[in-house]
């Protein structure tokens, strides 16, 4: 007796539900391959979306490739049915990053209540206000983590103002260097006229006060409609941290990564990712938690989370720009 496999159709629809990920500059790097006659789905890098300058080992593209992942295996789960992915499966082939295959079962992960969060979940640049995470959502959050195996530390006032520091310090870096303005001038703003990147509609305002980190992908542009807000004095910092720092490792944390902020959304609470002082590797060090153990030793991302206000969604490729489905006779279907 043969095992049903998932149609190309329904397979097409997780996928699109996959790449509401969020990644690095909304460049959206990855690429799905959909083969029928195995069942088999597989997940490589694009790299004609890598940042040479920002992301010169491609560890943000895994760990964007990973929340897609994490995406993929929730999609599937509301539909009833179990994504078993098997990360880096050739070792001759790295940027192939997954290989994945679904059986009907039912949600060994409990990940499928997660569904409705997807299409929700925001990457906000906003000001939050001053109201407190309560500390049993922060242990929901880090709990999430733990599920996929990956640590979350929620820093305490002094590790918030060392890691404020760092992140400045990066900020100061990023407007001196010419490579990563330009990088960044590429993916944001007026540039900016496909379904990737961040449109100027997401910038968030300028920071006339307080010391939550707010990266400004403005860069020296000048941008007359662009209002300014005070953000929060004491933001709700959390590091997202894995215990070695391999390929592995950060695809890892990207699903890791996308179970925080699903759930962190289905809370009610708004969510902002920080990778800033991450792309620096003098700097990440200086992230790590020594209180949190060897869990979180290589951080891989900063989140901001809080309350705010509701903000509109980054634009996203069509599904047939980043799938391509084979025939039964196992040539690509154009």
């Amino acid at each position: 007796m043969s095992t049903p496999q998932a149609d190309a159709a329904t397979v097409t629809a997780w996928v699109g539900d996959a790449v509401m990920a969020p990644s690095m500059h909304n460049a959206q790097p990855w690429q799905f391959r959909y083969v029928p006659a195995t069942g088999e789905l597989r997940l490589r890098m694009d790299l004609t979306r890598s940042m040479p300058h920002t992301d010169s080992h491609h560890r943000s593209m895994h760990v964007s490739c990973g929340a897609a992942l994490f995406n993929l295996r929730v999609a599937a789960a509301h539909a009833g049915w179990t994504a078993h992915v098997r990360p880096l499966p050739d070792p001759a082939d790295p940027h192939l990053l997954a290989s994945v295959r679904f059986v009907e079962a039912a949600d060994p992960d409990g990940v499928a209540d997660l569904y409705p969060a997807i299409r929700r979940r925001r990457s906000s640049r906003e000001a939050f206000t001053d109201e407190r995470v309560p500390a049993a959502l922060l242990d929901a959050l880090s709990g999430a983590a733990r599920s996929e195996g990956v640590g979350l530390s929620v820093l305490g006032e002094w590790q918030a103002e060392a890691v404020l520091d760092v992140v400045e310090d990066a900020a100061q870096d990023e407007r001196l260097s010419p490579e990563a303005r330009a990088e960044i001038a590429r993916w944001t703003g007026s540039g900016v006229e496909g379904p990737d990147g961040i449109p100027t509609y997401a910038f968030g305002p300028r920071r006339r006060g307080g010391r939550a980190p707010a990266r400004d992908f403005a860069v020296g542009r000048h941008l007359p409609e662009r209002r300014s807000a005070v953000f929060e004095h004491a933001p709700c910092l959390v590091v997202l941290g894995t215990a070695q720092d391999r390929p592995p490792d950060w695809l890892l944390a990207g699903q890791a990564l996308e179970r925080v902020l699903l759930q962190a959304t289905a809370d009610g609470l708004s969510t902002s990712l920080n990778s800033q002082a991450l792309e620096h590797p003098e700097l990440r060090w200086l992230l790590r938690d020594p209180h949190a153990g060897t869990t979180t030793s290589f951080p891989q991302m900063l989140l901001r989370l809080g309350y705010g206000p509701m903000v509109p969604p980054t634009p996203r490729r069509d599904v047939g720009d980043v799938l391509a489905i084979d025939d039964e006779r196992g040539d690509r279907a154009e």
